[in-house]
This record gives C-alpha cells, structure tokens and sequence, in this order.
C-alpha cells in the first residue's frame, strides 16, 4: 500500500513540515532508512540520524524539534506528540490491511454437536472444538486449534495457528494468543508417598484470562490445582514464559521471554519483568515493580521500584554491588598481601 504525507498526516493529526504529497509504501527503522520508507524519530539519541535519513517521511515527537524549518533534511516531517506511539497506530491500520479478519468454517474440522459458531467467527481448518464451547462474535481460530470442553472465548479474540486451550478455561475478549499458546495444561504437582514414590496431585482449577491480554508464542498457562490461574486485563506475556498454577499476573503487566514465575506467587498490577526473570512460589509481588533481565526473586516484594540481581535488590545498590565484584581478584591480592605483612 502506498500512502503520501498528507494521508498520514490525516490519519495522526500531525503537522506537516516538508512536501505534503511525499509517497511511502513501507517502513524503515531512522539508522538504516532508505527512500519510499516512513520512519519515526521519538528519542533525543537519534536526532543526528534525521539530517541523513533517506525516509521520504519521518514522523517527529515535536518537542526534539523547536524548530523544525531549521533541520536540514530532504524527509518530510509529520511533527505529533509522540512519534511511537503514532507508528504504532499507523502500523495498526497498515496491519488489518494486510491481514484482514476472516470468516467462514473451514473444512476440515470437528465441532461437537450442539456449538454455535457465530456468523462473524472464523474456524480455520483442522481444528476440534470441544463440548458446550462458547465463542464470541469475531473470533479467529487459526488452523489446527484445540478447545476443550467448557472453554468460553470472548469477543474479537485471535488464536493463531496451534493453540491448546484445556477443558474449562476462560479467554476474555480481544485478546491474541499467538502460535503454541498452551492455557490449562496441568500444574506441576506432585507429592511423594510413604515409598518416596512422586504421585500426582490432581490439578481440577482452570485458567482464566481476561480482556485485552496477549501472549506470545510457545508461552504455557498452567491451570490452578483448585481455583483459577488469573491473567488480569491488559497484561502482555511475550514468547516462551512460563506461568504456574494459581498464579494471579496483574492489569497491565509485562512479563518478558522465559520469564518463570512459580506456583501461587502474585504478581502486582504496572510490573515489568525482563527477560528470564524468575519468580519463586508463593510470594507477592506490589504494584510498579520493575526487574531487570535474569534478576531472581525468592521473597515478596513489599515496595515499588526498580530491582536486579539475584537475589532482586534495588538497582542502583545492585550495580555498586557488580562493580566491586568485578574488583573483586584484585582486593583478594591486597588482602592477601597485608595479611602477609601482619604474620
């Protein structure tokens, strides 16, 4: 698709300063951008980049520039109020363009008897829908999906291609579980008997899964061993994170790749956890924490703020911390030495 300045202009509420009728028809990043390409400036770091960038169109957080007819650059600038977050509704708009919801049953697949498909929905082939199954209108169920028994899907929600969903679970509306998604799969439970033999404790909760959640590729949701796993609305899962059983994530929450959070631990509302990131079991975690990636957390957390390492504590302590470690050979000699010298 091909769009000129002033569309997009338009579609943003922005400002142009440059040739209203600049033409792109793809996207670049500012340090590598190349002629027809939209690009967006929105950190001070990258503002040498502008006078070089070969984007026919960038679009500018307006307060790097003050005064942009001074800029030397051949782009036309979109100023707005924050140039991120208007590439991303522009991407959004570019998105549904290139891959548009669906309707229709495919076939083949296996729906039991007595399930509504909605009109709006789309079941793409090979997939099972299971017993008493309740979808909202404008689903997608990308091929090769399973719903089990019981499980009730809420309106605009997308499952890509391969999700599981067990017997039970509940997925609110407008979320995205994207490819090998596996929600309700059995927690990890097991209790060794009078033998020291391991025997399964049954998991008979569910999974639930609230409005506006997504989560990435090849994540698992296990389901509580009584009660719910709860994912609390809005919260974002990347790829390959592990959630245990009876584990509460809160609104708005981001949990970053192979992040592992233990069973019946609770994570606040506005946390961020990076990159492997581990969670012991049954702890809390309080509002608008952030920790740094492969930080472990063995014990609640009881104040906002900013922690890494492992064990988690606060940042700034923990980066004074490495940096004697990193000295650490050094005053083992000096040590050393002054020992020798008292003996």
């Amino acid at each position: 698709m091909t769009f000129t300045a002033q569309q997009i202009a338009k579609i943003l509420s922005g400002v142009i300063v440059g040739n209203p009728l600049a033409e792109v028809s793809d996207v670049s990043p500012i340090e590598h951008s190349i002629a027809g390409t939209l690009t967006f400036l929105h950190d001070e770091k990258f503002l040498a980049c502008l006078s070089a960038a070969e984007a026919s169109v960038v679009l500018v957080t307006k307060s790097l520039l003050p005064d942009p007819q001074s800029v030397d650059t051949s782009a036309t600038i979109i100023l707005v109020d924050n140039a991120r977050g208007a590439m991303a509704q522009l991407l959004s708009v570019v998105a549904a363009s290139m891959n548009p919801r669906r309707t229709g049953v495919e076939q083949p697949v296996f729906v039991t008897e007595g399930v509504a498909i909605p009109a709006s929905a789309y079941v793409g082939a090979f997939c099972y829908i299971g017993r008493n199954v309740k979808l909202g209108s404008g689903v997608q169920l990308y091929p090769q999906c399973y719903i089990g028994d019981n499980v009730s899907i809420g309106d605009n929600t997308v499952l890509y291609a391969g999700v599981k969903i067990y017997h039970d679970c509940v997925v609110g509306a407008d979320c995205i579980l994207h490819s090998g998604v596996v929600i309700g799969a059995d927690g990890f439970g097991f209790e060794p008997d009078a033998d020291g033999v391991n025997r399964k404790i049954e998991q008979i909760g569910n999974v639930v899964i609230e409005d506006d959640v997504e989560i990435g590729a090849n994540t698992t949701v296990d389901r509580a061993m009584m009660g719910s796993t709860i994912i609390k609305r809005n919260a974002k899962i990347d790829n390959l994170v592990q959630v245990a059983h009876n584990v509460r994530v809160g609104e708005s929450s981001f949990l970053c790749a192979q992040v592992g959070i233990a069973g019946s631990s609770e994570i606040g509302s506005h946390c961020i956890l990076a990159g492997q990131v581990g969670v012991a079991g049954h702890l809390k975690i309080v509002d608008n924490c952030i920790f740094g990636a492969q930080s472990g957390v063995p014990s609640s957390v009881k104040k906002p703020g900013t922690y890494q390492g492992y064990p988690a504590i606060d940042a700034a302590k923990w980066r004074r911390a490495v940096v004697g470690f990193k000295h650490l050979p050094e005053m083992m000699q000096v040590l050393n030495r002054l020992e020798t010298q008292q003996s």
